[in-house]
């Protein structure tokens, strides 16, 4: 934990884990709430910097992989495999979510690094 985040870098750290669950509302809102939030707090916190561009790069991740799991459908190992990752995708960015507002440093798996 960083003892020397503000609270305010650690709530807008974990709305940019949260706002990923945009994607219950529209399309690609995973990527684009995220995206948004980061590029409106980059400047002013370096902890949302880095923990956007983690929650951007793990969205993108996902995004790919989900698209793949689509592709897969057609052999029918495409259907569990989309629920396996819905349900990854949400649990994983719950815990990104406390973990940034506690002030860690998080890093999600699988993530591959599009965004530097």
């Amino acid at each position: 934990m960083d003892s020397n985040l503000s609270k305010d870098e650690r709530l807008w750290g974990m709305f940019c884990h949260l706002s990923a669950l945009a994607f219950f509302v529209f399309p690609f809102g995973n990527i684009i709430g995220p995206l948004f939030i980061w590029l409106i707090k980059k400047e002013e916190y370096p902890f949302v910097d880095e923990q956007g561009k983690e929650s951007l790069n793990f969205q993108i991740s996902m995004t790919i992989y989900a698209i793949g799991a689509a592709i897969l459908i057609v052999l029918l190992i495409g259907i569990p495999l989309l629920i396996g990752l819905f349900f990854l995708d949400f649990i994983l960015v719950i815990v990104a979510a406390v973990k940034a507002n506690d002030g860690v440093h998080h890093r999600y798996p699988m993530s591959l690094n599009i965004i530097k």
